[in-house]
């Protein structure tokens, strides 16, 4: 898609009443387009300057190659700021965590329309990048996910946000168990707004960009585009298991603790594909993980998002500097031996001064 060697490719296409489209791609394929500080500052240094450019009237916002939209943040850059011998060493992580939220809600909050084409993986700071634009494209080949228990961190990026707002208890589910979801899964949740095939990118934005009327109503225009080549998609649109197991997740995850919840995941032993795989993520996961997501998916039940982002910086600060982040990354992606030393064995082990830890203000 580009022989560029920046971590971002910025661009321009002009449109049919002489404005321009703004083109970000995130340009780093053989890390699945993980997201870089530096990657995060060049994006929100443009998205600022196309904020006040009149000739910008929308932003296009991809991943290259063929694999993935954006697979997450740099976590192996995380781990080097969390071990390091320097008084200093973890600047660089809170930066990240800093920075990275900033971004997410200047794209919850841009003034002007913002497509994102959300192929391949989209997962942790991928989903932050892709679920705050205002028209939110997912394709054949999407692999949606919020993973973060399984490395000793839990959902940010707003997931506390955003999964309260999904079916029932859908979002508790994705957010305690990482579940993999398709595009119709994003689609039944409301991460996600059209499904387009992945073949149609270069004809939806020649029908965004040859439209008379995109300066003048450049949303509706985008909606219209994206509906028209939609309708073509629907042959190819896979079943949503999420959608087929929601009554299922409801009984599963219907307690008021959550030793019980995840119990209950743990112990599944139905036919359903998608809890099967839960059950055995449930095992694994990093038992303070699961329960500071699930504080905060409660905590964060009628807060706005700007809070959340607050609550969320705070609680991934305490991640960098507690340790259980730091063995999470280890175990996947340093030594890759996939044996984390969880700091609790199981959630019932859980000290609550523990978690209350991660939680301070102080």
């Amino acid at each position: 898609m580009t022989a560029s060697q920046d971590p971002v490719v910025f661009d321009t296409r002009p449109t049919a009443d002489d404005h321009l489209l703004g083109i970000a791609r995130l340009n780093q394929p053989r890390s699945l387009n993980a997201l870089s500080l530096d990657m995060i500052r060049l994006l929100h240094k443009q998205l600022s300057r196309w904020a006040e450019d009149d000739r910008i009237v929308a932003v296009w916002l991809e991943g290259s190659g063929e694999k993935a939209f954006c697979a997450g943040g740099d976590i192996v850059a995380l781990y080097k700021a969390m071990t390091g011998d320097n008084e200093n060493s973890l600047d660089a992580g809170v930066a990240f965590f800093t920075e990275e939220y900033q971004l997410d809600y200047q794209i919850h909050d841009y003034p002007k329309p913002i497509i994102a084409w959300g192929h391949g993986v989209v997962m942790g700071g991928g989903i932050g990048l892709f679920v705050g634009a205002s028209h939110r494209i997912v394709t054949e080949t999407a692999r949606i996910a919020m993973p973060e228990s399984s490395i000793g961190l839990y959902p940010d990026v707003g997931a506390s946000w955003f999964l309260n707002r999904m079916p029932g208890r859908t979002g508790l589910f994705l957010g305690i168990t990482g579940a993999s979801m398709n595009a119709a899964d994003a689609l039944y949740v409301g991460l996600a707004d059209h499904y387009i095939e992945q073949g149609q990118r270069e004809a939806l934005l020649e029908a965004i960009c040859q439209s008379e009327a995109l300066a003048a109503h450049p949303r509706a225009t985008i909606d219209e585009a994206c509906a028209e080549m939609a309708k073509l998609a629907l042959r190819s649109l896979p079943e949503s298991p999420l959608c087929s197991a929601r009554d299922e997740i409801d009984e599963l995850t219907d307690a008021t603790e959550l030793k019980a919840v995840t119990q209950q995941l743990a112990g599944y032993s139905g036919e359903a594909t998608i809890l099967q795989k839960a059950a055995e993520a449930v095992r694994k996961a990093s038992p303070t993980s699961m329960a500071i997501f699930w504080r905060q998916w409660q905590r964060a039940a009628h807060e706005d998002l700007e809070t959340v982002f607050q609550q969320e910086l705070q609680l991934s600060i305490r991640c960098l500097q507690l340790g259980e982040f730091a063995e999470g990354v280890r175990a996947l992606l340093i030594d890759k031996d996939k044996n984390p030393k969880w700091r609790y064995q199981t959630v019932a082990e859980l000290e609550p001064e523990w978690i209350d830890r991660f939680f301070a203000t102080a």
